[in-house]
């Protein structure tokens, strides 16, 4: 089996590259950097079975596989921010040139969504029949806006086409090779809380966020996407156990060992309130559910990034 990962060298798509290789799938990546990093990629470069290709997939790409994994998009604000315009050409012009490369390839198609989809949603926990408050304008509508396309533009092709594709919707994952910089909330308390830095909470920390491990993550994805009979479904991956960001940042104090005080700071626009999956069509239909709970994986995070510090403390036991 001959596989593609657009999006090869982000965090998820890293191991989502190890994990194909262990099972003995010969591994195409693709990335053009703009927020991947090859660094992420170094054990991987010289397996047999595995081979990088720099290049953006909003320009045509012609390989033989037999399937797709389109991760490729900045997926932090930090990152679809800094890269807006690229941000909503990846997820439309390139998810465009990879489904027409899957229909001519007859390879199955899975689509990274993510939950921004929903925006700041108004039902809770979020369905995947929920279709979500979003703003459309707002700041961070290149990267919830274009997902929003890329996913109506899969399900014509699914449609038009019969192409086999199915997609999933990306809730807030963390872990090893997680963008020190790229500003979302584990990273960021993490770091500073290593640096000594105060844990910057923007607003006044009872907003939630619904953290999965990188692990149980890619197994997820992997189901979505090896099992049969499922084009045409879109699928949440998240890990419902629902935490309020001040409690998260608490956590990693203890965790680190830090002193580190908490400060606060006026909320971000359009930063969702609450943000936590439905995942029962994930356990009824891929049988997955995130077996990581949040202390162990943030355990195992802390220690990647202090390994990145020349002077980290060393993380609390």
């Amino acid at each position: 089996m001959r596989v593609l990962v657009a999006g090869g060298a982000g965090f998820i798509g890293s191991h989502l590259c190890e994990s194909l290789l262990h099972s003995g799938w010969e591994v195409v990546a693709v990335d053009n950097l703009i927020t991947g990093r090859l660094a992420n990629l170094a054990s991987l470069l010289d397996h047999p079975r595995f081979t990088f290709i720099q290049h953006d997939i909003t320009e045509p790409l012609d390989l033989d596989v037999d399937a797709i994994f389109h991760l490729a998009s900045p997926a932090s604000p930090v990152g679809y921010r800094r890269h807006s315009i690229e941000t909503h050409l990846v997820n439309s012009l390139g998810t465009f040139h990879l489904l027409q490369l899957a229909r001519r390839r007859s390879a199955r198609f899975l689509f990274a969504s993510t939950s921004e989809v929903y925006g700041d949603p108004q039902i809770h926990p979020q369905p995947e029949t929920y279709h979500g408050n979003v703003n459309p304008v707002g700041p961070r509508s290149c990267y919830d806006e274009s997902k929003r396309f890329g996913e109506s533009l899969t399900m014509e092709f699914v449609r038009t086409f019969g192409l086999d594709a199915r997609i999933v919707r990306i809730f807030n994952t963390y872990g090893p090779r997680t963008d020190p910089g790229d500003g979302r909330v584990v990273p960021n308390f993490v770091m500073r809380a290593l640096r000594g830095e105060p844990l910057v909470v923007y607003g006044d920390g009872k907003q939630t966020r619904s953290l999965c491990y990188v692990s149980d993550m890619v197994r997820g994805i992997r189901l979505a996407l090896e099992l049969e009979g499922l084009a045409g479904e879109v699928i949440n991956l998240g890990n419902p156990d629902e935490r309020t960001v001040l409690e998260l940042a608490q956590l990693i104090l203890e965790l680190t060992g830090s002193s580190s005080p908490v400060t606060f700071a006026p909320q971000r626009p359009d930063d969702p309130v609450r943000r936590c999956p439905d995942i029962a069509k994930a356990r009824r239909l891929l049988g997955w559910e995130p077996s990581v709970n949040l202390r162990e994986g943030l355990r195992m995070t802390i220690a990647y990034f202090a390994g990145t510090l020349d002077h980290a403390p060393a993380p609390g036991a």
